[in-house]
């Protein structure tokens, strides 16, 4: 394997940082945004409000990190991701499978999460970034807990909907 500046690596880790902070904020206005229109399915809104304190809990390991580095936020990108968060889940409050559309986009998301920490792993496994392994193994073990519980409800899910829908009744959130 090639050796990497270790001045590269810890820029990019650090770049890491800062964008997954910016997703995490993303993540918590998608789930507020949803949170609101799920009347019908609170299996969804029970899992939705746990995950929402882990992603509380994965902001404040982020922050950690890189206090532990000297390094500060991305104001800016928090804001134009949380901003970008609430138009992506406002999208689908119009759609008749609002449902159907918020649980795809969750599933993705949380992949994308997911990998996000993946790499941030790898990362710090090159770059030597010890105490920083355990904070990301956490907030990675926990997206990909939340992307394999919206696989797993994914079919009962779509049922539920078209149950609700064939019976006349409020199905779309």
């Amino acid at each position: 394997m090639a050796s990497h500046p270790h001045d590269a690596l810890q820029s990019v880790f650090i770049t890491g940082l800062k964008n997954v902070h910016g997703v995490e904020h993303q993540a918590l206005a998608l789930i507020d945004r949803q949170l609101g229109h799920l009347a019908n399915y609170p299996e969804v809104s029970d899992r939705l409000r746990s995950h929402r304190i882990e992603t509380e809990q994965q902001i404040v390991r982020v922050e950690e990190i890189l206090d532990g580095f000297g390094e500060s936020r991305s104001v800016l990108k928090d804001i134009a991701l949380t901003l970008s968060g609430d138009l992506a889940a406002l999208a689908h409050v119009f759609a008749p499978d609002e449902i159907l559309k918020n649980s795809f986009a969750n599933f993705a998301f949380e992949n994308f999460e997911a990998a996000s920490y993946k790499s941030l792993v790898t990362l710090a496994e090159a770059g030597g970034f010890s105490t920083a392994l355990p904070l990301l193994q956490t907030s990675l073990t926990e997206e990909q807990a939340m992307a394999a519980w919206v696989d797993q409800h994914n079919a009962a899910l779509t049922l539920k909907y078209v149950e609700r829908r064939a019976a006349g009744q409020t199905a779309s959130h």
